[in-house]
């Protein structure tokens, strides 16, 4: 079935339904989801998004680019940090316009929190500047934005797996995607596409990262001939459940949350002397495994707690609501009176496809554009977050960029036409399809799977090396090789999910392997990118974003200048 659109939009999370819902008016537009659109990973967020509004003290749009540009240590480009952070305020007050029901100040006004990085008077004092809904900020603005689509009539195809992009005479021009219903393959059609497809946690054993994050749409712009930009840098959230991983917003430390080791002690104040609990979340991060392997985790274990238990019961009913219900769920105990055993999670990852400022996607150093596509979100990168995202920025980038994306996609749609598009790519899906179903194969989905995770983990998470990397990197391939002889043995068309499996696994193993090369190849220590034979930061080699493209001998590694308009890179100190 082939079908028609002005404007394809790969993705239902805040990034691709705040684009969807900027240029419906002029456009017949398509929104494709791998699951129901408020099921995307967007709906996850629990903490806030960020502006300086100055609700609950006073703050400035300068101080919010300043943490931003440190907490990226330097490696976020200037120029579009400062762009997201002076729209923070618009964009916040234009979604409390569309329906989003935020928290209240006594005095009516949108109330703010603290969170980690973010402070006033260029990093003297924590601030309070995550705008939120008690504790599932995410969830509402999602539901919200849905709404706004369903009111504009926004076509969307839900449970619908992206499988392939379809170039015509240079251009982005369309996409083959698998209805898991009806087992069909469809080819769409249109004028531009935007990428929204959202991260690839999955690739990781330990993450907060839903079961779609699989980078599907990060690994078919790789394959496409479009470089990944800064893929080394893959931010682990400090405060994962143990043993599952699952998400304890950094709200939980904004509301007054305290980091013990098994002595009792608040470590943070040995890692972070002014914010404490509240530093960057790479710093965090480090500093909890850090305790673990000095041997204070709690009874000697991989964990240290969350101790939430000095606050009043009905500020954690009210304010955290959704993370103390998860502790009680998942956990079986109540942390109104116990603390929570956290540790760090996959949750970001800051690199991705590279765009400019209006989600255009880039080809190469030199700036030049893909015809026809663009990308927001977490599968793109801005640069808004370098080498490290502070906590709520993520929400921001997706409504401010979005909008942006399809403000852009409104002007460019006038330069195409449809043309005619052969079934070539079609095709080729069909004949991959028939393959898996036709192979003799006898290596297991679920095996090749988890021992790339574990192996992520292994060599790199948090702590790398050279020698770790190098290894991986061999394992990753040795894998690659094992998962061309893999068997899909259910062969029916509908709801194959075994079949689907298969196909994200192959991307899987694909980012695999740019994250660790990129990682073998940047010798320095620089956010979340930590290299135990490298433990400085060198910005006289590295104060560079990396750009790795697919080629027939292998990934090959460039480089280009980051954007430095202000702030001049120093000691990232919190």
């Amino acid at each position: 079935m082939n079908i028609q659109v002005d404007i394809l939009i790969i993705g239902a999370g805040l990034a691709g339904l705040r684009a969807a819902v900027e240029c419906v008016d002029q456009a017949t537009v398509a929104v494709v989801s791998k699951v129901f659109p408020t099921r995307s990973h967007s709906g996850t967020a629990q903490g806030g998004i960020t502006a300086s509004l100055g609700n609950e003290e006073e703050d400035r749009w300068e101080w919010h680019l300043f943490d931003t540009v440190k907490g990226s240590d330097y490696l976020g480009d200037q120029d579009a940090i400062e762009i997201m952070v002076k729209d923070a305020p618009r964009a916040i007050y234009e979604l409390e316009h569309m329906g989003v029901p935020f928290s209240r100040t006594p005095e009516g006004r949108i109330a703010q929190r603290n969170f980690g990085g973010h402070t006033r008077d260029y990093g003297k004092h924590p601030v309070k500047r995550a705008c939120h809904a008690a504790d599932h900020t995410g969830r509402v603005v999602l539901d919200t934005l849905y709404d706004q689509c369903l009111r504009h009539r926004v076509k969307f195809y839900s449970e619908h797996y992206l499988l392939s992009l379809v170039m015509e005479r240079g251009r982005y021009a369309g996409a083959v995607l698998y209805d898991l219903a009806t087992g069909e393959l469809r080819l769409i059609q249109a004028k531009v596409i935007l990428l929204a497809t959202g991260g690839c946690g999955q690739i990781y054993k330990t993450t907060s990262n839903g079961f779609a994050s699989t980078g599907d749409g990060l690994s078919l712009a790789y394959r496409s001939g479009i470089p990944l930009e800064d893929m080394e840098f893959v931010q682990f959230h400090p405060t994962g459940l143990y043993p599952m991983g699952i998400l304890v917003s950094e709200a939980a430390r904004g509301e007054g949350g305290l980091l013990r080791n098994r002595l009792g002690e608040r470590f943070m104040e040995r890692y972070a002397p002014a914010v404490k609990d509240l530093a960057a979340r790479d710093i965090v991060s480090r500093a909890i495994l850090t305790e673990i392997r000095q041997k204070r985790g709690i009874g000697g274990k991989a964990y240290v707690h969350l101790d939430l238990t000095h606050l009043e019961k009905e500020k954690i009913e009210e304010k955290l609501w959704e993370i103390a219900s998860f502790v009680r769920i998942y956990l079986g105990i109540d942390p109104v009176y116990d603390p929570i055993p956290v540790k760090p999670t996959c949750h970001y990852v800051m690199g991705g496809i590279p765009t400019d400022v209006n989600g255009r996607v880039l080809l190469d150093e030199k700036g030049s554009i893909a015809q026809g596509l663009f990308a927001a979100g977490e599968c793109a990168c801005v640069s808004v977050h370098g080498a490290n995202r502070l906590g709520c920025n993520s929400l921001l980038d997706l409504v401010v960029f979005g909008r942006r994306c399809g403000l852009a996609m409104k002007q460019a749609i006038s330069k195409y036409g449809h043309s005619t598009i052969s079934n070539d790519s079609l095709r080729i899906v069909e004949q991959k399809i028939e393959d898996f179903f036709n192979s003799k194969g006898r290596e297991r989905i679920v095996d090749i799977r988890q021992r790339m995770q574990s192996l992520m983990m292994e060599v790199g998470s948090v702590f790398r090396n050279e020698e770790g990397l190098r290894t991986g990197i061999e394992e990753i391939r040795s894998l690659k090789e094992r998962y061309k002889n893999i068997a899909v043995t259910d062969k029916k068309k509908t709801f194959n999910f075994e079949l689907m499996e298969a196909m994200e696994l192959d991307h899987q193993l694909t980012l695999s392997e740019v994250i660790l090369f990129s990682a073998l190849h940047r010798r320095e220590s620089r956010g979340a990118h930590y290299r135990e034979d490298f433990p400085q930061r060198a910005d006289r080699y590295y104060l560079k974003h990396s750009l790795v493209s697919q080629t027939s001998k292998g990934p090959e590694i460039r480089y280009k200048p980051v954007k430095i308009t202000r702030f001049q890179p120093e000691a990232r100190v919190y």
